[in-house]
């Protein structure tokens, strides 16, 4: 995938999991694009771990890994917060 399909597939894998997680208000585009690319990464070595293919190119299956990486990348970093 080029860049602008990245950006393009984070921004909206990002935005997807802020508004899951009820941080869309809280967070903007820029954090949404950065949430959603290492979302990607997170959620494509998850699904490697468990045997699956992860991030595959622009598709529905990339776009659930992604958000689930999203997901669990916010989860990290409220509890982190937290501490």
């Amino acid at each position: 995938m080029g860049i602008v399909l990245w950006i393009i597939f984070g921004a909206i894998a990002g935005w997807a999991a802020s508004v899951i997680m009820k941080t869309n208000s809280s967070q903007g585009t820029g954090m949404d694009i950065i949430l959603g690319i290492v979302g990607s990464v997170v959620g494509g070595y998850l699904m490697g771990a468990v045997g699956q293919s992860g991030v595959t190119g622009f598709n529905v299956q990339s776009l659930v890994v992604a958000i689930l990486g999203a997901v669990v990348v916010i989860y990290i970093g409220r509890m982190l917060q937290k501490r």
